[in-house]
């Protein structure tokens, strides 16, 4: 490529992995905002995840857009192919930690507000864990790093062992107080749902691996769990 070509090629490159930074940063606010709307039954809040969730769909569109052009007009090869590639597979992953977030902030109107229940308070520490996450693939995705990759993939066990221990108590707690089945249900699914966020951010960490090495990540211990259909 010529001088020319190779710098229209670095911007796009840069402004593709600008769009991807920009979702990754919405959907961390996502998953913060949902989890405190959740925490004080702040239903303005959780209503703000589910509006601001359309801009996360609207950038997806953009990067769908931008990485098909770059590809028609730029003949990316090798370790660029597969960082076009790869920001294209990682929206689409981003766009459903979104969804994650959205469905948690859903479930904040039919928790009962008059009758909080201590479960509650457990919850946010794993939406850290799941945000942190989120993050530091990002921050792998635009810096090719491949070994914090691998930590991203290393930390999910971590937060699935959170899960295992919520789940217990959760259903403890549910049997224990019979009353609050609904609530501890609604409970459990929001749990779940950040466990996903989780099961996501390891499937971006393995796309940025490849991206920056040309290899497959060994696969985990625990194994590499799937979006069920």
């Amino acid at each position: 490529m010529n001088t020319h070509t190779v710098k229209a090629f670095d911007n796009d490159i840069g402004e593709l992995r600008g769009l991807i930074s920009q979702m990754g940063g919405l959907a961390e606010d996502a998953i913060d905002k949902a989890m405190q709307a959740l925490q004080r039954n702040d239903l303005a809040l959780a209503e703000q995840v589910r509006v601001a969730d359309k801009q996360i769909d609207v950038i997806e569109a953009e990067v769908e857009r931008l990485a098909v052009r770059i590809i028609a007009l730029r003949a990316p090869m090798a370790v660029d192919l597969r960082e076009v590639v790869a920001a294209l597979k990682i929206a689409g992953v981003v766009e459903r930690i979104g969804d994650y977030a959205k469905n948690i902030a859903k479930r904040v109107p039919m928790i009962e507000s008059e009758h909080r229940i201590e479960p509650i308070s457990i919850l946010p520490a794993m939406g850290r864990m799941a945000s942190e996450m989120v993050h530091d693939v990002l921050d792998a995705f635009a810096a090719r790093d491949a070994e914090e990759a691998v930590r991203v993939v290393e930390s999910d066990n971590a937060l699935d062992d959170f899960y295992d221990s919520i789940f217990r108590t959760l259903v403890t707690y549910m049997v224990e107080n019979p009353k609050t089945i609904s609530q501890v249900a609604h409970l459990l699914f929001v749990a779940k749902n950040l466990e996903r966020i989780g099961d996501h951010a390891t499937n971006v960490a393995e796309m940025v691996y490849f991206a920056a090495t040309g290899t497959q990540m060994v696969d985990r211990e625990r194994g590499i769990k799937q979006e069920q259909a």
